[in-house]
């Protein structure tokens, strides 16, 4: 979330969708995003969780809870620290535990549109649904690519692109990339269209190594 505000700011997103017709279909989308910026640093939370059941059948429920620190070494340059924890019963992943440090540049100085690239180490601990009693312990890089362009006040578009190899075996690596499109409805709500895409190279037995989503909604903003 780009804001110059100091202090507390953040936003929540809703989609609830409950159909009936050969069955019945009941599906929830919902993302929280809370964070707390000074002039040097910045917390934030975020909270994203998708559950789709039809007539008493999960096909999705994913989750993921993400914390990062942010501190500003440089005008340009920033420390970054996060923890985040990830479950996807689709992707048959009973957890994904990620914790990670690194620096991320700010590449522009345009207010109406801002780049940046990260470059963190992270060690993933995973237990997936194939696994019985442990759980793997691996170290990737994570890199990003990360820009914001306003077009004016009311439309703006947010990409960012994740590269992330084993570091002992580049052959296992991930891919993942989102975007956004928001249009402001008024001060504090925006409809908001987003796309995601992710590559996994290796994943567990019977799952896609490409999967996609798209979805739209309302967000609440408040700062």
């Amino acid at each position: 979330m780009v804001t110059d505000t100091t202090g507390w700011s953040g936003s929540v997103g809703l989609n609830v969708n409950l159909i009936k017709n050969v069955k019945q279909l009941f599906k929830i989308n919902n993302k929280i995003h809370v964070q707390y910026k000074t002039p040097e640093q910045l917390v934030l939370f975020i909270n994203d969780i998708s559950f789709d059941r039809a007539d008493g059948a999960n096909f999705i429920n994913k989750g993921v809870q993400h914390l990062r620190y942010n501190y500003k070494i440089k005008p340009k340059i920033a420390w970054e620290l996060f923890i985040q924890n990830q479950y996807n019963t689709i992707s048959k992943i009973t957890y994904r535990r990620l914790a990670g440090t690194g620096i991320r540049y700010k590449i522009t100085k345009s207010e109406k549109y801002k780049v940046y690239l990260g470059h963190l180490v992270m060690l993933e601990a995973e237990k997936t649904t194939e696994m019985t009693n442990s759980s793997s312990k691996i170290w990737r890089n994570s890199n990003y690519l990360s820009f914001s362009f306003y077009f004016n006040s009311n439309i703006s578009w947010i990409s960012t692109t994740y590269y992330q190899p084993q570091i002992d075996h580049f052959a296992d690596y991930r891919v993942a990339h989102q975007s956004a499109l928001a249009f402001k409805i008024n001060k504090n709500l925006r409809f908001k269209t987003t796309f995601n895409i992710t590559y996994d190279a290796s994943p567990v037995f019977g799952v896609p190594k490409n999967q996609y989503s798209f979805s739209n909604g309302l967000v609440y903003s408040f700062n």
